[in-house]
């Protein structure tokens, strides 16, 4: 059978894994790219190369090798002028080699959407040494959140209380950046009732959107997430207004998770992924097509339903707590029993091939009809709590 087209996928941890099985089931063949050998992603695709997407040479080698009919980017830390060079060579980048040039580092995007867009943001400077770091925290202020300009999962961002914790922010930054560009952003502290993610589909037929994402994070990543967020309808609005704005100006077809922070009517821009989010998951479970359904849809230029959550639904993770290779998920068949007919839950194991300290290793699931997202929180925690990582040795 020739396959509906051919994509290679840049990273292959857990969202590049649900994507590859949305994609599969529409005939599609996938190459899963990761720096290390058998990745989530990789467990379920046709084929797979190792090697570091930061890598310029082993990135443009195994674009030649594979010819794709699209190139999927899941991570950040990607040389991404050589996703601009092969753009300009005829293969397609998605959403495009611009917007993965922006979106991969916080700075450009931030300039994008503050200078260029006009949209609300926090108050914010860039960082290239402690020195500077300083100087910036003095003139806005504390509490003052600090993160690299490239990271994902929460990865060296912390919240700095006065000047005393100015060094140990620069130290944890520069330990979790990714890539090769030593800076940060340093931005006020926002006084938020909450932040969600609005997942919002760019397609041949316009922009959608999912109903609004809330969630929780801990070290600056998510831990549990539940859809729909309850907020007014100027809030909503609000976010989908400036949603479109910046989805319109990074171009291409694809889903765009975008971060605000809300302060009752108010909506404050924060982030925006150009492709499925991981507090996103809980879709696996409170829609008919998940974000990785509606991804692949939008990048084949398939149509794009209406998109409901007709259900409360609510996510929740498996944290690993140490390094290991040899270990075991149990507890599975306690997490899938659901606590009464109005609810339903599910889990993804990862299958990652190591633990480490904080490192998602699974997520729960749960829905629950007619019932309100705290009940579906409590029984996507109380399901998550009932997975345990055997370690052994």
């Amino acid at each position: 059978m020739t396959p509906t087209a051919k994509i290679l996928l840049l990273g292959s941890g857990e969202l590049g894994r649900e994507f590859v099985i949305s994609a599969k089931r529409l005939g599609c063949h996938v190459v899963a790219c990761d720096s290390y050998d058998g990745a989530p992603a990789m467990q379920v695709a046709d084929a797979r190369e190792v090697f570091s997407m930061l890598d310029g040479d082993a990135l443009r080698a195994a674009i030649e090798k594979h010819q794709p009919d699209h190139i999927v980017p899941e991570v950040e830390a990607i040389r991404t002028e050589i996703l601009a060079e092969v753009e300009a060579g005829g293969f397609h980048v998605v959403p495009s080699a611009r917007a993965a040039q922006l979106t991969m580092n916080r700075d450009a995007i931030r300039d994008l959407a503050a200078s260029e867009l006009g949209l609300k943001t926090s108050t914010f400077e860039y960082a290239t040494s402690r020195e500077e770091l300083a100087a910036a925290a003095a003139r806005i202020g504390f509490p003052l959140v600090v993160k690299p300009v490239m990271s994902s999962s929460g990865k060296g961002q912390s919240t700095v209380g006065d000047a005393d914790g100015v060094d140990a922010a620069w130290d944890y930054a520069a330990a979790g950046m990714r890539g090769d560009r030593l800076r940060v952003i340093a931005e006020a502290f926002i006084d938020f009732d909450y932040e969600i993610t609005l997942l919002t589909v760019r397609h041949k037929d316009g922009v959608s959107f999912c109903p609004p994402i809330g969630h929780r994070q801990e070290r600056g990543d998510y831990r549990e997430s539940w859809q729909p967020a309850a907020m007014s309808g100027a809030a909503l609005q609000s976010a989908q207004d400036m949603a479109t704005k910046v989805v319109d100006a990074l171009g291409g077809h694809g889903i765009f998770g975008v971060e605000f922070f809300v302060k009752g009517d108010e909506v404050i821009f924060s982030e925006l992924s150009p492709r499925p989010h991981d507090t996103g998951m809980v879709t696996l479970i409170s829609q008919e097509l998940s974000e990785f359904d509606l991804h692949a849809r939008a990048i084949l230029g398939l149509p794009i339903p209406a998109i409901v959550a007709p259900d409360a639904s609510a996510s929740a993770v498996l944290l690993a707590d140490r390094d290991a290779e040899d270990f075991a998920i149990t507890g599975l068949a306690d997490a899938l029993t659901p606590p009464n007919a109005q609810t339903a839950v599910d889990a993804r194991i990862f299958g990652k091939p190591v633990t480490r300290p904080y490192r998602r290793m699974g997520v729960a699931l749960a829905k629950v009809a007619g019932g309100t997202t705290d009940d579906a929180r409590a029984a996507a925690v109380s399901a998550a709590a009932r997975l345990a990582i055997a370690y052994r040795g």
